[in-house]
Protein backbone atom coordinates (compact mmCIF):
# COMPACT_ATOMS: atom_id res chain seq x y z
CA UNK A 1 0.00 0.00 0.00
CA UNK A 2 1.20 3.01 -1.01
CA UNK A 3 1.19 6.31 0.73
CA UNK A 4 0.83 8.50 -1.81
CA UNK A 5 -2.22 6.74 -3.24
CA UNK A 6 -2.95 7.31 0.98
CA UNK A 7 -2.84 10.67 0.33
CA UNK A 8 -4.22 11.48 -2.94
CA UNK A 9 -7.55 9.45 -1.25
CA UNK A 10 -7.37 12.58 1.54
CA UNK A 11 -7.16 15.18 -0.38
CA UNK A 12 -10.26 13.39 -2.14
CA UNK A 13 -12.32 13.65 1.24
CA UNK A 14 -11.35 10.52 2.97
CA UNK A 15 -9.95 9.55 6.01
CA UNK A 16 -7.08 7.76 6.66
CA UNK A 17 -9.01 4.63 7.71
CA UNK A 18 -11.00 5.10 4.67
CA UNK A 19 -8.42 5.44 1.92
CA UNK A 20 -6.65 2.35 3.51
CA UNK A 21 -10.12 0.70 3.22
CA UNK A 22 -10.45 1.15 0.03
CA UNK A 23 -7.10 0.41 -1.57
CA UNK A 24 -7.44 -3.24 0.38
CA UNK A 25 -10.72 -4.06 -0.91
CA UNK A 26 -9.54 -3.06 -4.25
CA UNK A 27 -6.93 -5.57 -4.32
CA UNK A 28 -9.42 -7.64 -2.81
CA UNK A 29 -12.43 -7.20 -5.10
CA UNK A 30 -15.08 -8.32 -2.33
CA UNK A 31 -14.41 -9.65 1.07
CA UNK A 32 -15.67 -9.64 4.31
CA UNK A 33 -14.94 -6.76 7.02
CA UNK A 34 -12.43 -9.74 9.15
CA UNK A 35 -10.58 -10.39 6.21
CA UNK A 36 -10.83 -6.53 5.26
CA UNK A 37 -9.59 -5.23 8.79
CA UNK A 38 -6.51 -8.35 9.09
CA UNK A 39 -5.12 -7.32 5.54
CA UNK A 40 -5.74 -3.06 6.19
CA UNK A 41 -4.11 -3.65 9.93
CA UNK A 42 -7.36 -1.30 10.63
CA UNK A 43 -8.91 -2.50 14.32
CA UNK A 44 -12.38 -4.75 14.15
CA UNK A 45 -13.92 -2.48 16.10
CA UNK A 46 -13.48 0.52 13.74
CA UNK A 47 -13.66 -1.60 10.13
CA UNK A 48 -17.61 -1.75 10.39
CA UNK A 49 -18.31 2.42 10.56
CA UNK A 50 -15.52 3.09 8.15
CA UNK A 51 -17.00 0.76 5.99
CA UNK A 52 -20.25 1.62 6.22
CA UNK A 53 -18.81 5.75 5.29
CA UNK A 54 -17.34 4.36 2.18
CA UNK A 55 -20.65 3.40 1.03
CA UNK A 56 -22.36 6.20 2.22
CA UNK A 57 -19.60 8.03 -0.29
CA UNK A 58 -20.53 5.45 -3.51
CA UNK A 59 -16.86 3.71 -2.83
CA UNK A 60 -17.94 0.70 -2.07
CA UNK A 61 -21.45 -1.74 -2.00
CA UNK A 62 -22.40 -4.18 0.56
CA UNK A 63 -24.18 -7.59 -0.45
CA UNK A 64 -26.61 -8.47 2.16
CA UNK A 65 -25.89 -11.86 3.78
CA UNK A 66 -23.80 -13.36 6.93
CA UNK A 67 -21.82 -12.34 7.12
CA UNK A 68 -21.91 -9.35 5.01
CA UNK A 69 -19.64 -8.58 1.83
CA UNK A 70 -18.03 -5.38 1.04
CA UNK A 71 -17.28 -5.36 -2.74
CA UNK A 72 -15.56 -2.30 -4.21
CA UNK A 73 -16.54 0.13 -7.08
CA UNK A 74 -14.00 0.17 -10.12
CA UNK A 75 -11.39 3.03 -8.88
CA UNK A 76 -11.25 4.26 -12.70
CA UNK A 77 -15.19 5.41 -12.04
CA UNK A 78 -14.50 6.14 -8.55
CA UNK A 79 -11.79 8.55 -9.06
CA UNK A 80 -13.36 9.64 -12.26
CA UNK A 81 -16.12 11.02 -10.65
CA UNK A 82 -14.02 11.77 -7.49
CA UNK A 83 -11.93 14.07 -9.99
CA UNK A 84 -15.32 16.08 -11.87
CA UNK A 85 -16.00 17.09 -8.03
CA UNK A 86 -13.00 18.26 -7.10
CA UNK A 87 -12.38 20.03 -10.01
CA UNK A 88 -15.87 21.62 -9.44
CA UNK A 89 -14.82 22.79 -5.94
CA UNK A 90 -11.81 23.93 -6.71
CA UNK A 91 -13.05 26.09 -9.84
CA UNK A 92 -15.99 27.51 -7.30
CA UNK A 93 -13.49 28.70 -4.73
CA UNK A 94 -11.20 30.14 -7.65
CA UNK A 95 -14.59 32.18 -8.64
CA UNK A 96 -14.89 33.53 -5.42
CA UNK A 97 -11.18 34.38 -4.80
CA UNK A 98 -11.19 36.42 -7.91
CA UNK A 99 -14.21 38.10 -7.41
CA UNK A 100 -13.12 38.74 -3.90
CA UNK A 101 -9.07 39.56 -5.20
CA UNK A 102 -10.73 41.94 -7.91
CA UNK A 103 -13.18 43.83 -5.63
CA UNK A 104 -10.30 44.81 -3.06
CA UNK A 105 -7.40 45.21 -5.46
CA UNK A 106 -9.02 48.80 -6.90
CA UNK A 107 -9.14 49.98 -3.11
CA UNK A 108 -5.24 49.70 -2.88
CA UNK A 109 -4.07 52.58 -2.64
CA UNK A 110 -0.85 53.97 -4.94
CA UNK A 111 -1.78 51.60 -7.73
CA UNK A 112 1.24 51.14 -9.36
CA UNK A 113 3.53 47.89 -9.30
CA UNK A 114 7.00 47.22 -10.69
CA UNK A 115 7.16 43.45 -12.16
CA UNK A 116 10.73 42.03 -12.63
CA UNK A 117 11.17 38.10 -13.88
CA UNK A 118 10.21 37.25 -17.18
CA UNK A 119 7.42 34.45 -15.42
CA UNK A 120 5.96 36.94 -13.25
CA UNK A 121 5.54 39.76 -15.73
CA UNK A 122 4.13 37.43 -18.49
CA UNK A 123 1.69 36.36 -15.72
CA UNK A 124 0.76 39.39 -14.88
CA UNK A 125 -0.35 40.29 -18.58
CA UNK A 126 -2.29 37.18 -18.93
CA UNK A 127 -3.86 38.48 -15.78
CA UNK A 128 -4.79 41.55 -16.85
CA UNK A 129 -6.49 39.79 -20.13
CA UNK A 130 -8.53 37.67 -18.32
CA UNK A 131 -9.91 40.29 -16.51
CA UNK A 132 -10.76 42.21 -19.46
CA UNK A 133 -14.80 42.54 -20.23
CA UNK A 134 -14.97 45.14 -23.01
CA UNK A 135 -12.05 45.98 -24.69
CA UNK A 136 -7.68 45.29 -24.87
CA UNK A 137 -5.74 47.50 -26.92
CA UNK A 138 -1.88 46.74 -26.86
CA UNK A 139 1.33 47.62 -28.60
CA UNK A 140 3.78 45.29 -29.04
CA UNK A 141 7.35 46.05 -29.89
CA UNK A 142 9.02 42.82 -28.81
CA UNK A 143 8.18 39.64 -27.35
CA UNK A 144 10.01 37.61 -24.58
CA UNK A 145 10.86 34.36 -24.72
CA UNK A 146 7.84 31.74 -24.82
CA UNK A 147 5.34 34.93 -24.48
CA UNK A 148 3.38 35.25 -27.95
CA UNK A 149 1.78 31.54 -27.56
CA UNK A 150 0.41 32.18 -23.99
CA UNK A 151 -0.93 35.89 -25.37
CA UNK A 152 -2.62 34.43 -28.67
CA UNK A 153 -3.99 31.47 -26.39
CA UNK A 154 -5.38 34.25 -23.56
CA UNK A 155 -6.69 36.94 -26.99
CA UNK A 156 -8.47 33.67 -28.56
CA UNK A 157 -10.28 33.29 -25.49
CA UNK A 158 -11.56 36.71 -25.21
CA UNK A 159 -11.76 37.46 -28.70
CA UNK A 160 -15.59 36.69 -28.91
CA UNK A 161 -16.91 38.80 -26.44
CA UNK A 162 -13.84 41.63 -25.74
CA UNK A 163 -13.25 43.98 -28.55
CA UNK A 164 -8.81 43.78 -29.57
CA UNK A 165 -6.62 45.53 -31.24
CA UNK A 166 -2.75 45.49 -31.58
CA UNK A 167 -0.29 47.28 -33.14
CA UNK A 168 3.05 45.28 -33.71
CA UNK A 169 6.30 45.48 -35.35
CA UNK A 170 6.28 43.55 -38.22
CA UNK A 171 9.19 41.49 -36.77
CA UNK A 172 11.31 40.98 -33.53
CA UNK A 173 14.60 38.82 -32.59
CA UNK A 174 14.10 35.82 -29.90
CA UNK A 175 17.10 33.40 -29.49
CA UNK A 176 18.72 34.81 -32.05
CA UNK A 177 16.33 34.03 -34.85
CA UNK A 178 13.40 36.96 -36.40
CA UNK A 179 10.27 36.43 -35.56
CA UNK A 180 6.93 37.22 -37.45
CA UNK A 181 4.93 38.95 -34.64
CA UNK A 182 1.85 40.39 -37.03
CA UNK A 183 1.37 36.54 -38.20
CA UNK A 184 1.83 35.30 -34.99
CA UNK A 185 -1.24 37.82 -33.67
CA UNK A 186 -3.38 37.74 -37.04
CA UNK A 187 -5.99 35.72 -35.75
CA UNK A 188 -9.82 35.88 -36.32
CA UNK A 189 -11.71 38.31 -34.05
CA UNK A 190 -7.98 40.21 -33.21
CA UNK A 191 -7.20 43.13 -35.03
CA UNK A 192 -3.51 43.82 -36.03
CA UNK A 193 -2.12 46.52 -37.41
CA UNK A 194 1.61 46.47 -38.36
CA UNK A 195 3.39 49.85 -38.29
CA UNK A 196 7.12 50.74 -36.49
CA UNK A 197 6.42 50.23 -33.20
CA UNK A 198 9.83 50.60 -30.67
CA UNK A 199 11.20 48.54 -28.33
CA UNK A 200 8.27 48.69 -25.75
CA UNK A 201 4.69 47.10 -25.40
CA UNK A 202 1.74 48.32 -23.54
CA UNK A 203 -1.05 46.86 -22.57
CA UNK A 204 -4.56 48.15 -21.57
CA UNK A 205 -7.55 46.57 -20.29
CA UNK A 206 -11.10 47.99 -20.29
CA UNK A 207 -9.36 51.68 -19.95
CA UNK A 208 -9.15 51.14 -16.37
CA UNK A 209 -5.33 49.67 -15.72
CA UNK A 210 -2.61 49.01 -17.91
CA UNK A 211 1.00 47.46 -18.31
CA UNK A 212 4.14 48.96 -19.86
CA UNK A 213 7.34 46.71 -20.38
CA UNK A 214 10.48 47.70 -20.94
CA UNK A 215 13.62 45.99 -21.77
CA UNK A 216 17.35 46.53 -23.01
CA UNK A 217 18.05 45.24 -26.11
CA UNK A 218 22.03 43.69 -27.73
CA UNK A 219 23.32 46.33 -29.86
CA UNK A 220 25.41 43.99 -32.01
CA UNK A 221 21.65 41.99 -33.19
CA UNK A 222 18.84 43.52 -31.33
CA UNK A 223 18.28 40.90 -29.53
CA UNK A 224 16.46 41.02 -25.69
CA UNK A 225 18.53 41.05 -22.66
CA UNK A 226 15.89 39.20 -20.89
CA UNK A 227 17.27 39.78 -17.40
CA UNK A 228 16.83 43.66 -17.98
CA UNK A 229 12.99 43.13 -18.71
CA UNK A 230 10.61 44.78 -16.30
CA UNK A 231 7.06 45.97 -16.28
CA UNK A 232 5.36 48.86 -14.84
CA UNK A 233 1.87 47.76 -13.76
CA UNK A 234 -0.55 50.85 -13.45
CA UNK A 235 -4.63 50.62 -12.22
CA UNK A 236 -4.88 54.63 -11.77
CA UNK A 237 -7.80 54.98 -14.41
CA UNK A 238 -7.13 58.18 -15.31
CA UNK A 239 -3.97 57.32 -16.64
CA UNK A 240 -4.92 54.15 -18.20
CA UNK A 241 -7.45 56.16 -20.14
CA UNK A 242 -5.16 58.77 -21.29
CA UNK A 243 -3.13 56.54 -22.81
CA UNK A 244 -5.96 54.18 -24.30
CA UNK A 245 -7.09 57.95 -26.21
CA UNK A 246 -3.96 58.14 -26.98
CA UNK A 247 -3.93 54.53 -28.83
CA UNK A 248 -7.34 55.13 -30.31
CA UNK A 249 -6.34 58.26 -32.12
CA UNK A 250 -3.42 56.40 -33.51
CA UNK A 251 -5.03 53.37 -34.52
CA UNK A 252 -7.60 56.17 -36.32
CA UNK A 253 -4.77 57.77 -38.48
CA UNK A 254 -3.06 54.26 -39.18
CA UNK A 255 -6.93 53.61 -40.22
CA UNK A 256 -7.08 55.86 -42.73
CA UNK A 257 -3.64 55.96 -44.08
CA UNK A 258 -4.23 52.32 -45.22
CA UNK A 259 -7.77 53.50 -46.53
CA UNK A 260 -5.95 55.79 -48.71
CA UNK A 261 -2.80 53.81 -49.92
Amino acid sequence: MKQEDINLLKQLGLTTYEAKTYITLSSLIHATADEISDKSDIPRSKIYDVLKRLNSKDYIKIESGRPLTYHVNPPINVLKREKEKFIRRINKTGENLNTLYEKKISEVEAPIWRISGLDNIIDKELEIIRRSKKTINMKIGFLLQNEGSKLVYELLLKSENVKINIMVSPYCRISYEEFNISKLFNQKNVNVYTTDIPYVKMLISDSKEMMHIYSKFSKENGEILPNTAIGIWNQYEEIANNYNERFENQLKKIANNNVKQ
